[in-house]
């Protein structure tokens, strides 16, 4: 963040500071939180600027005079001369994303939204600007050994874990959602908004439907991109879903004739690869070219795949990955896994374990969740792992309850999603009740809001005057959407 340097539209903006710096003594109080007045500021990826504030809040909600943090909050103004009094307020996902780290491509998911509403980002306590609990990040140029091997990431955090400890607000029993909806309803008051439209991302729906579960009175809208449900005990579940996602894949090849025809012993493939295990091989290392060996475990191969599952123009190049794997040769594997990181948005791995290790390790043995045939108890185990020695903060019963829903709720889930697929928005939208609407998008992966007439239904949504015309809006492009064909390979022969 940097000071503002000739900002468009400075006379709202600074109005804005003004009006709410006179407001705050009164906002303030009732809050029980000491807020400072928002001020202009520039965030990476805007051409706006927009108004950054913070409010102090005690990092124990038992203890109101305790040790104290400042959660940071940014207010991206409409457009409009006289805009709708209701924000859209995004929750990030991970857990461990910052909202505010995200603002460029959260504003351009949601430029529509912005031209009447002002967007409202908060770095969830643990993340961004509020109290973060980051892990030192491995060099991207390190060996693969280092980069893939799971076996690694118990120590890892065990030592970030021990540094964090050490720090001001290190007490990491203090990062659960439902202490995080409560800094939220500071920043909702510190603001001045009676109503807010909330739109949650992955985990930030969790996020969202806590929110809603204790302020329902000051919700209006409420959209669910790939709905994490806080009973869907994250670690147990990846596993199940990663497995039907996996599977979806390799039916998906049987059943297109250009697929089968360029990979017809897929399926066989893919068993041959996962009883190869473990394989010494030579890859390149995608950064740098430099050709290494190391052991493919079945833990590695199966996180290698995992990640271009999310993305179904990823998952296109799986088929040729795993086909080539299967020979014993893992640069598409690794190049495609590697095409998934570094995207915007850091994760503040502490504040992840902090909230999983509170809210989902605790009901792993009571997960309903059967394990994947292939993807097993992988991800659990080292979740356990971690979580063992992680300190755990308290979490209401309350937490694992569904509220109804008295205002409009879209629930949006994309069916080959290994993540968030649309079994938990189903699961959500019958306890939500007839106020809740589900649009499944069958060949969609994680996150919908990235699909052009998803975001425009979105922001139908919550503009509608009314919430008989929100609830009744036309869905149907999403069934239209077809799944991106299997990446094959040109070869010289196939040229005309």
């Amino acid at each position: 963040m940097s000071p503002p340097s000739r900002p468009p539209r400075r006379s709202r903006a600074a109005g804005l500071a003004l009006a709410l710096a006179a407001a705050l003594p009164l906002l303030a109080a009732t809050a029980g939180a000491r807020a400072q007045a928002p001020t202009p500021c520039r965030l990476d990826g805007l051409e706006h600027a927009a108004l950054c504030g913070q409010v102090q809040r005690p990092l124990d909600p038992a203890r109101p005079l305790g040790p104290q943090i400042q959660v940071h909050y940014a207010l991206l103004p409409a457009l409009a001369r006289n805009p709708q009094p209701d924000p859209v307020v995004f929750f990030a996902g991970g857990p461990g994303q910052s909202a505010i780290e995200l603002a460029g491509p959260i504003h351009a998911m949601l430029a529509r939204l912005s031209n009447r509403r002002d967007i409202l980002l908060i770095d969830q306590r643990g993340t961004g600007l509020s109290a973060p609990l980051a892990c030192p990040a491995g060099r991207p140029t390190a060996p693969l050994s280092e980069q893939l091997d799971p076996a690694r990431v118990p120590a890892r955090m065990q030592a970030c874990r021990s540094a964090l400890q050490k720090l001001p607000w290190g007490d990491l029993r203090f990062y659960a959602t439902w202490i995080a909806s409560q800094d939220t309803e500071a920043v909702r008051r510190a603001i001045g908004a009676a109503r807010l439209n909330l739109v949650g991302g992955s985990y930030g729906t969790r996020a969202a439907l806590d929110y809603l579960r204790q302020y329902p009175q000051h919700v209006r809208r409420v959209v669910l991109d790939g709905v994490a449900p806080p009973g869907m005990v994250l670690p147990a579940s990846f596993s199940t879903d990663n497995q039907a996602a996996l599977d979806g894949l390799l039916a998906a090849c049987e059943g297109d004739a250009d697929c089968h025809r360029a990979y017809p012993t897929l399926r066989a493939d893919w068993r041959a690869l996962l009883a190869s295990l473990p394989l010494e091989a030579s890859v390149a290392q995608p950064l740098t070219g430099q050709v290494q060996r190391l052991t493919f475990t079945r833990d590695m191969v199966l996180g290698l795949v995992r990640g271009p599952l999310y993305a179904p123009w990823l998952a296109a190049g799986l088929p040729l990955a795993l086909h080539e794997a299967a020979q014993g040769r893992f640069e598409p594997l690794v190049g495609l896994s590697a095409a998934t990181e570094g995207g915007p948005g850091k994760l503040y791995e502490g504040m992840h374990f902090s909230v999983v290790c509170s809210e989902d390790a605790p009901r792993l043995d009571q997960a309903g969740d059967l394990p994947g045939a292939d993807f097993g108890q992988a991800f659990a185990q080292q979740y356990r792992q971690v979580c063992a020695d992680w300190p755990r903060g308290p979490v209401p019963a309350d937490f694992y309850r569904l509220p109804v829903a008295r205002v409009p709720a879209l629930l949006l889930a994309g069916g080959a999603d290994p993540a968030t697929p649309p079994r938990h928005a189903a699961e959500v939208a019958r306890a939500l009740g007839p106020m809740a609407r589900q649009v499944t998008v069958a060949q969609a992966g994680h996150g919908l809001l990235a699909i052009p007439c998803l975001r425009d239904l979105v922001y139908r949504f919550i503009d509608a005057a009314s919430d008989a015309r929100a609830l009744r809006l036309d869905a149907g492009c999403a069934a239209r959407l077809p799944r991106p064909p299997a990446f094959v390979p040109v070869h010289d022969g196939d040229r005309p």
